[in-house]
């Protein structure tokens, strides 16, 4: 029969206790033991000496027959002395296993394209392409979220339409001032000339006014050959009426 000498629990939940037993190692770790050799009581200090306590005579005794103490009494034993517990040395336990280092690569894998891609300059089509996609879902949907996302889109790409509208502005804004500068020298040209048919017109008027007075004249004065007795024979008659 093959011995061990290990723990046992005991007490009540979140709260154990331990006995240090002998017993045979196909009998179950609550169950049947041949003897108890201690206690251990893990709630207490490290430093109290409460908290292991071992019969080291009947462990001796047991061990001299062939009993194999289990990881956690050989460290109890190594500590009082009894039995020297080699140290133990596996650096691949903390290793993560295969499946761990497969999704490992696959996310930096993953990570790096994305920083691939977000460094790679968007092109000018694409980047009016994605505009209009954005543009049109949110007129169709006008939520919140299609608000946000029309504008980090505006932020990401490069506001190309925005230049072009810029330069032709610029452009429309020369050349009004190029016509407005022909106008004005146009004008600065016709002034001179229409200062120069005023005095022309106005020397020309009073002309007229001669006429006028010369016509006016003349139908004041009698005609040719007209007898200047005329209207006194009238008036004669008239008194002889009288």
């Amino acid at each position: 029969m093959a011995l061990a000498i290990r723990l046992s629990r005991g007490g009540a939940k979140k709260r154990p206790y331990y006995r240090i037993v002998v017993t045979d190692s196909r009998s179950p770790r609550d169950g049947r033991f041949i003897e108890k050799l201690g206690t251990y009581n893990p709630l207490l200090a490290k430093d109290s000496p409460d908290r292991v306590k071992m019969d080291t005579d009947r462990i001796q005794h047991w061990l001299s027959v062939g009993a194999q103490p289990s990881d956690r009494v050989l460290r109890f034993l190594d500590a009082a002395g009894i039995r020297e517990r080699a140290a133990r040395n596996n650096p691949q336990k903390a290793e993560p296993g295969e499946k761990a280092k497969e999704r490992t690569e696959a996310r930096a894998a993953k990570e790096a394209e994305a920083a691939e891609a977000a460094a790679a300059p968007i092109p000018t089509e694409d980047a009016e392409a994605v505009v209009a996609e954005a543009v049109e879902e949110a007129t169709a949907e006008p939520t919140a979220e299609a608000e946000a996302v029309a504008d980090e889109v505006s932020e990401q790409t490069p506001p190309v339409e925005a230049a072009d509208n810029e330069a032709a502005a610029e452009e429309g804004a020369e050349v009004a001032a190029a016509d407005e500068a022909a106008v004005e020298a146009a004008a600065a040209e016709e002034a001179p000339a229409a200062e120069a048919e005023q005095p022309a017109e106005a020397s020309a008027e009073p002309t007229s006014a001669d006429e006028a007075t010369d016509v006016g004249v003349s139908a004041e004065e009698p005609a040719e050959g007209a007898d200047e007795n005329t209207p006194a024979e009238g008036a004669e008659h008239a008194e002889k009426a009288e």
